[in-house]
């Protein structure tokens, strides 16, 4: 499974983007687990953030939704750092 995060907003406005995929991970069911609680709880157009938030574009697979700090999930915040960190 690929999943993909996007990050754009924030005070200096520089976007980011990391790619993660699991098919070849020892802990994939993890992922995937984590991956499907992020997506079931967020939106499909971008919602409205705070001044210098970040927005979020998580894509699993062909499915893609949108986030903003400060609303994001548990499984949000987990999925998008995990991703940024290990897929950068």
């Amino acid at each position: 499974m690929r999943i993909e995060v996007s990050r754009t907003g924030g005070f200096t406005g520089v976007p980011r983007r990391a790619e993660v995929d699991t098919s070849a991970l020892p802990d994939a069911d993890e992922w995937h687990v984590l991956a499907d609680q992020a997506v079931s709880t967020g939106r499909d157009a971008p919602p409205a953030g705070v001044p210098d938030g970040f927005h979020y574009r998580i894509t699993v697979g062909d499915r893609t939704v949108h986030c903003a700090d400060p609303h994001l999930s548990e499984a949000q915040r987990a999925l998008i750092s995990r991703v940024l960190k290990e897929g950068a």
